[in-house]
């Protein structure tokens, strides 16, 4: 593959463009009114060198001498989606990271933010501001929300329409290449999250340049981008160059690959599974450890299979079924995909094969659903209690803090840290955050608002909130989202996040809970008590979990007669100090209570 197929290469005072634009019969490259015809070379790329181009010059591509568009593979749009593009040079940042060897898997902690409302500033350098803080709470790695650049002022970034660029209120691409040398600093991965399957409606010029889209199929945003045509190679080499153009220009340690499930490519070598080798071959060249974690709404463990089993290869893919379950279990909602999660029953299967429907009739969807993954390890999944879609797509956005007791709260984070899966936090969800995050836009096409609008209407019509939908488009939806001040930490918000320090402590020191073998998972449940028990084994060390879910209190015998085990956790206090229970104890639990006990090795 040709790696600069797409996009400026800046060279001192010299700066190569290459764009593709197949359909255009002339192409050039403009800088302020000076306009260099570009050269058309293979595949429908034209290409040019210009001099005198240096760091900060702006240009744009005239098409057919009458459109005048910026770069689709452009790394920044400094005046947003419409104007000029800016060339950046990728040398001149001086990277203080050489003892950085990527993230260990094993010790994943993810922590999941929004650059825009994580703190009142909205930058990377807010963000910066609080690495510390995150690596005491125990968090190894940061997943951003997507930041290429968006119309407006306000959005989630899935909106966004060029790639390689990095949104100029965040910080612009300095910005964020400080955030990633400063996490590396403090020993914290930085993970960024890609739109592979669309390209937001306001800004798309790429049309104007050649076939990128298709109308074989359909995404739920619009038309579906083109990996599959007799056009679709540079399609492909553009997405896939995107990932690298991450990895070597930001030292990404990997990427979250936003609904792959709109990713349509029926050719010999789905998209994805190329972009997995490409990311190989480059994790190989680097010497780092890269991590690529797919969102997939299929239940399709081919997802994650390794390529020998004819899978795609990706690392890892978001396990939406152990939030669901835990979600049903603890707020009783039964609406939407809820309605297809049945308490206990969902849970112990989740926790003991992942997906939860692997092949079985969905009444939701109408159809069967998924496939299995119980011969699967552990660590292809990442779970959560929490993330910006199950949030940000209610009606009035409101996290688990609003809809749950605070016992709950710990209870629902203790399954999270002793799961075997990766844990994954949503910002604010550590202290026990109250203000909602809701989806925001700040489109400037009236029409293009109230598609938005009446998009989403539908889309959750399944929900039947009786709440009304926030309003995308209102300031006052932004500005609720954004992150309350935390410090300091005081009452209730302090003593949760104290229990998430605990607990992520406990999933790194402890073997059992650090060891994510299948076959040593085992989750059952006691239905009439609403009593789930998870035990886990690791290297010398066994751990059970039990958790309560009823509300009168209820006394049980531990099921491992005979055996010596100390309490290690307790929701209710957030006890971390050993207590040795005597042989055969009976136990005490409370209305919502979970415990951790840590089996006594005699040797």
């Amino acid at each position: 593959m040709n790696r600069m197929l797409h996009g400026p290469l800046l060279n001192n005072d010299e700066a190569r463009f290459n764009v593709w634009a197949p359909h255009r019969n002339h192409v050039a490259v403009r800088v302020k009114d000076d306009v260099q015809s570009m050269k058309r070379e293979y595949n429908g790329i034209w290409s040019t060198t210009l001099s005198g181009a240096r760091m900060g010059t702006r240009y744009s591509f005239l098409l057919d001498e009458t459109l005048d568009r910026p770069d689709p593979a452009s790394h920044f749009q400094p005046e947003g989606v419409h104007q000029s593009s800016e060339l950046v040079d990728h040398n001149v940042f001086e990277w203080d990271d050489d003892h950085w060897r990527g993230p260990n898997p094993a010790s994943l902690i993810i922590y999941e933010l929004h650059v825009g409302t994580f703190t009142r500033k909205g930058t990377f350098d807010g963000v910066i501001r609080r690495l510390r803080e995150l690596k005491e709470l125990g968090i190894t790695a940061l997943e951003l929300m997507p930041v290429s650049p968006f119309p407006g002022t306000r959005n989630w970034g899935y909106d966004g329409v060029y790639p390689y660029a990095v949104q100029h209120s965040y910080g612009g691409p300095h910005g964020l290449k400080r955030l990633v040398n400063a996490a590396h600093q403090e020993n914290i991965a930085v993970l960024l999250d890609v739109v592979y399957n669309h390209l937001g409606p306001e800004g798309n010029y790429f049309a104007d340049f050649g076939p990128y889209f298709t109308e074989r199929y359909s995404t739920p945003w619009g038309k579906a981008i083109d990996f599959d045509g007799k056009n679709a190679q540079p399609v492909r080499a553009y997405f896939i160059q995107n990932a690298l153009h991450w990895m070597a220009h930001y030292r990404m340690d990997g990427l979250r690959l936003d609904a792959i499930h709109a990713i349509f490519d029926r050719s010999r070598k789905h998209v994805l599974k190329e972009l997995a080798e490409e990311v190989t071959r480059y994790e190989k060249k680097s010497g780092r450890q890269r991590i690529l974690i797919a969102e997939s709404d299929l239940n399709d463990s081919k997802v994650v299979r390794p390529w020998t089993q004819k899978g795609y290869g990706i690392n890892e893919q978001w396990l939406n079924d152990f939030h669901h379950s835990i979600h049903g279990l603890l707020t009783h909602e039964t609406q939407g995909y809820y309605e297809d999660f049945k308490g206990l029953d969902s849970l112990v299967k989740c926790l003991n094969e992942g997906f939860v429907y692997s092949g079985q009739y969905s009444r939701y969807r109408k159809r069967h659903h998924g496939n299995a993954t119980h011969d699967m390890s552990p660590r292809h999944f990442v779970s959560f209690i929490q993330s910006h879609d199950e949030v940000g797509n209610r009606a009035l956005g409101e996290r688990l803090s609003s809809l749950v007791s605070f016992p709950v709260l710990k209870v629902a984070a203790s399954l999270l840290f002793f799961s075997p899966y990766t844990p994954m936090l949503f910002m604010g969800e550590e202290y026990g955050e109250r203000h909602p995050f809701q989806y925001f836009i700040s489109h400037s096409d009236a029409r293009l608002i109230q598609a938005v609008r009446s998009g989403r209407k539908k889309e959750f019509s399944a929900f039947r909130w009786k709440d009304r939908l926030a309003d995308p488009q209102d300031p006052k939806t932004f500005l609720r989202s954004i992150l309350s001040e935390t410090k300091p930490f005081t009452g209730k918000a302090r003593h949760l996040r104290e229990a998430y320090q605990t607990l992520s402590s406990l999933r790194k020191t402890i073997p059992a809970l650090s060891d994510p073998k299948r076959r040593y998972t085992h989750a059952w449940a006691d239905k009439k008590n609403k009593v789930l028990y998870l035990s886990r084994k690791g290297y010398r060390s066994q751990v059970l979990a039990i958790f309560h879910f009823g509300r009168p209190p209820i006394t049980i015998h531990l099921p491992f007669r005979g055996e010596r085990w100390q309490r290690v956790w307790d929701s209710e206090n957030n006890q971390r100090k050993a207590n040795p229970l005597a042989p055969d104890k009976a136990i005490r639990l409370k209305n919502m209570h979970s415990i951790l006990l840590e089996k006594v090795n005699n040797e």
